[in-house]
């Protein structure tokens, strides 16, 4: 995190990283990873509607709020991807293996995917895990956590698809402090078929800031979206950084 005052750290997934990310390391699911599934292009048709080459282009210039609509064509609900191609034997398997074990029946009718986070979790060697569980407003009240200076931690999410495949998913997060905005950060978690069991997703291990200026209060904003810039969750919040756990 770059303070007014100079101080600077490594650390990225909890907003503490002055580039942002975009483009996280490949997402296994339901038997693909992210890249995987682009290259269905190949093979004739696609089972999700991909993003083009400029929804994944951000500059440093953008602001956080503004958002840019996407032409990603016409949706489709799961029976009816499952329809295309039905002749291709190949490509029907590449299909269903994708799918894994979705009930179409219950789901297929759906065109609009929807995505629960379940739940955020700070995972520290040698601590149990700081498990924060979404309050149904959204928006903690009072500081959500805080966070021990100079500590190596990784954030987890837990959150379940249903309905239809959601495309693109990604997480940003805004810090400030002092209301001067200090970090804004972008990481793409990937593409997931509805299932009954939940996905989770775990971020590179980062290390908060250190240091006088370091510590103190911070307010953020995490907010998760899709390609179609659909919001699935928004969180307002506030957190610690001190010398020690609380």
């Amino acid at each position: 995190m770059s303070l007014a005052i100079g101080v600077v750290s490594t650390a990225k997934s909890m907003g503490f990283d002055d580039k942002g990310k975009e483009g996280a390391p490949e997402t296994q699911q339901a038997g693909k990873t992210a890249h995987e599934e682009e290259s269905g292009d190949e093979r004739g048709t696609s089972l999700s509607r991909h993003m083009s080459e400029g929804s994944a282009a951000v500059t440093e210039d953008e602001e956080e709020d503004v958002e840019r609509k996407i032409d990603l064509g016409p949706q489709c609900t799961l029976k009816e991807q499952l329809e295309k191609d039905k002749d291709d034997e190949s490509l029907r398997r590449w299909k269903e293996q994708l799918l894994g074990s979705v009930d179409i029946n219950a789901v297929g009718e759906s065109l609009e995917p929807e995505v629960k986070i379940l739940s955020l979790a700070i995972k520290t060697a040698g601590r149990e895990d700081i498990v924060l569980p979404i309050p149904e407003s959204g928006n903690p009240e009072g500081l959500w956590f805080t966070l021990k200076e100079g500590s190596r931690y990784s954030l987890m999410f837990t959150f379940q698809v249903s309905h239809n495949i959601v495309s693109g998913l990604k997480y940003t997060n805004t810090v400030w402090k002092t209301g001067l905005k200090v970090d804004s950060t972008k990481e793409m978690i990937g593409t997931f078929s509805p299932q009954a069991e939940p996905y989770t997703h775990e971020m590179p291990e980062e290390t908060t800031p250190s240091g006088l200026f370091a510590r103190g209060t911070y307010s953020a904003r995490s907010k998760f979206v899709d390609d179609d810039n659909k919001l699935y969750l928004e969180i307002n919040y506030t957190f610690d950084i001190k010398k020690d756990w609380a």
